[in-house]
């Protein structure tokens, strides 16, 4: 009895929630993505395209939008790679760098066609650590790689998640 009440609410609520936790707004139907273009000193080739990928396929997997690349959704994420950093983070008791970080940074803006209150534009900056010892070209793809899931799920959570 308990789960065909349950069911029945969910089924009268028109849109707003997904099981993510995101909140889209009655009326969206579709995201649009835009390519970030990477304006940082040091250009990593792949980058630019990981990260939008990664970013559709979050909101293609975790909402009921329809993800459109570049314009004219609902919904619009567009922005552009600013940073992509390495330098020393810490020092061995000798003095001798022992360990590297890798930062990267987006700015972002986000616009809500159904509600624009909620629209914005923040930068998001995420970074990893790692040994000196390594070769970065080595450890370059892992890092990157884990560095933009992290900057997908901080633009994911601003835009549609109401914590």
């Amino acid at each position: 009895m308990v789960l065909l009440a349950l069911l029945a609410l969910l089924q009268s609520c028109s849109g707003g929630y997904s099981f993510t936790g995101a909140s889209i707004p009655p009326g969206a139907k579709t995201i649009s993505v835009a390519t970030f273009p990477n304006y940082a000193a040091t250009v990593n080739p792949q980058l630019s395209q990981k990260l939008t990928d990664e970013l559709m396929q979050m909101f293609s997997s975790q909402t009921p939008l329809d993800v459109m690349s570049n314009e004219g959704g609902d919904l619009h994420v567009e922005g552009e790679i600013v940073g992509y950093d390495t330098r020393a983070a810490a020092l061995s008791a000798s003095d001798e760098v022992s360990m590297n970080r890798l930062t990267v940074t987006i700015k972002v803006r986000f616009t809500n066609n159904i509600d624009p209150e909620a629209n914005f534009e923040q930068q998001f900056s995420r970074y990893r650590d790692y040994s000196a010892s390594l070769d970065f070209s080595m450890v370059e793809n892992t890092l990157v790689g884990e560095i933009v899931t992290e900057l997908c799920e901080d633009v994911f959570n601003k835009a549609v998640v109401n914590w």
